[in-house]
């Protein structure tokens, strides 16, 4: 509610701070305002103390609101008729755009609280109001309803915009574009980049363009280019969109946002950041329908697979899960509490952020400023008598601490962890001041990942690597009879010769020699050794298993395990 944004100074303090009117001017405007009944804001207006666009610009800072030009808005029929002529023109406000269950409506008057609970109500929509001039929205009421914009409206569903695309041999003028081909533009962004599964876009201003580009399986890559003309436009409608201040520049914002593609909603996630050559834009993209999969389909070789079944299905223990940022942790918890999410279970988690709603289990957001953090959620956790905790990341020795009493009093504790393998894990807690025998008694198992590419189903080919490169891997003896493969490049895949992702794990089980190993404070070393006699295969080695599976090639092992080497 725009409310919710209204600060406690009043207007006319505020203007009087601003510079934009003296004191005198205020008492002299309220004096009017008593006689004619009016609003202060067009008093002042009226008395011509200052302009309409300077109030508009005043209010907008004010409440935090952004504010529009509605005159150059190209409206649509099917979005202004979703509030009755009658009730816009009491109100003085009219719809301007619909996403999800949002509805952007722009306001002459943004703190008319009464006005945005009917259309909330009339709507059943959460109302995101802009602000616009009055002169303005008034001229726009007869085009919008009498005529119903059937001579110059636009379709709402995207449209080719080539015509912006910057061509290198061209050096045309672009035209000046209007609310609906912005629209169109932004939504071709987010399809386009949806359709090539990126997980993140990057709207970057350059000196003489922008450039969008794309984060697909864990590499950035050129989507399009378009003319320096389009950055404002293409940035101020996704902080409309988002719920972001769209007259600040100065500092960073987030905000999320609803796409709807094909069907499903995709939440978006923006951060915004001041460069020198304007704001740049990341949208991370999160498409529930690809974060819970089937654990048999993550990647893990049946031997590991069986061995993190037994460790979910346990009533107690804890379970870590470790790796650099974006090498799937996430997903692989996620997964694990959708394999085991039944009715009898009580599963609570904490996180930061929550990115992805899953059904039945009940998540927290951190919220530090508030006192909610990962330490405080998990005191709470205890007596809402959960049978499943999944802490976000353990950071520090408090959070550790309450993790590892839950785990000991028969809870299921989940949870994440950054080290660069699963036995450097247990060196970690015990650097973070957990005592040895509290890490041998709570941790049941620790599981390094990370993502490779998998080779492209549609151009993939048999090859023969050089012998020394198998003989330098130690994979020679194990070469004989496999066929190896490698993605020539195609259009399915954008010519790299790869297609998707898959993990890469190294599962460590805490059994009896290990815990002894840890109360004896063991080196890393002494607990890889330890583990590998007992069956664990470390990610290089997982990975070459995968690539003598013909899943991928022995380069993007190399690549993704390259510490490994240097360990």
């Amino acid at each position: 509610m725009a409310a919710d944004k209204v600060r406690k100074k009043l207007l006319g303090e505020y203007l009087v701070e601003q510079g934009l009117v003296s004191e005198e001017q205020i008492q002299r405007a309220l004096e009017e305002q008593k006689k004619a009944g009016s609003r202060l804001g067009q008093t002042l207006i009226d008395l011509g103390f200052l302009s309409e666009e300077q109030m508009i610009i005043a209010l907008a800072r004010q409440l935090d609101l952004a504010h529009i030009d509605i005159l150059s808005y190209n409206l649509k029929p099917d979005v202004v008729n979703l509030i009755p002529e009658k009730i816009a023109r009491r109100y003085e406000l009219i719809a301007i755009d619909k996403m999800g269950d949002s509805l952007t409506i722009a306001m002459s008057d943004p703190l008319n609280v009464f006005a945005i609970d009917e259309v909330s109500q009339l709507t059943r929509s959460r109302i995101d109001p802009v602000i616009c001039s009055r002169t303005k929205l008034l001229k726009i009421f007869d085009k919008a309803y009498n005529l119903n914009l059937s001579d110059t409206a636009e379709p709402e569903s995207i449209v080719s915009t080539d015509k912006y695309t910057r061509h290198q041999s061209e050096d045309k003028e672009v035209p000046a574009l209007g609310g609906a081909e912005i629209i169109d533009l932004v939504n071709e962004i987010l399809q386009l980049s949806v359709q090539a599964r990126a997980t993140d876009i990057h709207i970057e201003p350059d000196e003489q363009e922008v450039r969008i580009r794309c984060r697909i399986d864990g590499f950035l890559m050129e989507l399009k280019t378009y003319p320096k003309e389009v950055q404002l436009p293409i940035i101020s409608r996704i902080k409309v969109v988002s719920g972001l201040d769209i007259s600040e520049k100065r500092i960073p914002q987030d905000g999320r946002f609803k796409f709807l593609f094909e069907g499903r909603e995709i939440d978006l996630r923006v951060s915004t950041l001041p460069t020198v050559l304007g704001e740049k834009i990341v949208l991370r993209v999160l498409d529930q329908a690809m974060v819970v999969v089937d654990m048999d389909k993550l990647g893990f070789l049946p031997e590991n697979l069986a061995q993190l079944q037994d460790l979910i299905h346990r009533p107690y223990g804890m379970l870590l899960v470790t790796g650099p940022t974006s090498s799937g942790k996430t997903t692989t918890l996620y997964s694990a509490l959708n394999t085991i999410n039944t009715i009898e279970k009580n599963i609570l988690t904490v996180e930061d952020p929550v990115e992805y709603r899953l059904k039945m289990i009940n998540q927290v957001q951190i919220n530090p400023r508030a006192g909610l953090t990962f330490a405080a959620g998990l005191r709470s956790f205890l007596r809402q008598d959960p049978n499943v905790i999944m802490i976000g990341e353990i950071r520090d020795m408090e959070t550790a601490e309450i993790a590892i009493q839950s785990a000991l009093t028969g809870h299921l504790v989940l949870s994440t962890i950054h080290t660069n393998n699963a036995p450097s894990t247990i060196t970690r807690l015990i650097d973070m001041k957990i005592d040895a025998f509290l890490v041998a008694s709570a941790v049941t198992g620790i599981l390094a990942q990370r993502l490779i590419r998998t080779i492209c189903p549609g151009c993939k080919q048999p090859f023969t690597p050089d012998a020394d490169v198998l003989h330098g891997l130690n994979l020679e003896p194990k070469a004989e009879g496999y066929t190896f493969y490698k993605g020539a490049g195609c259009d399915l895949c954008g010519g790299t010769g790869y297609k998707g992702r898959i993990g890469i794990y190294e599962m460590m089980i805490v059994n009896n020699a290990i815990r002894e190993l840890i109360l004896r404070h063991a080196s890393t070393a002494e607990l890889t050794e330890e583990a590998k006699k007992h069956g664990m295969k470390t990610l290089r080695e997982d990975g070459f298993q995968k690539v003598l599976n013909g899943v991928t090639t022995v380069e993007e092992v190399l690549r993704a395990t390259a510490e490994e080497a240097k360990g």
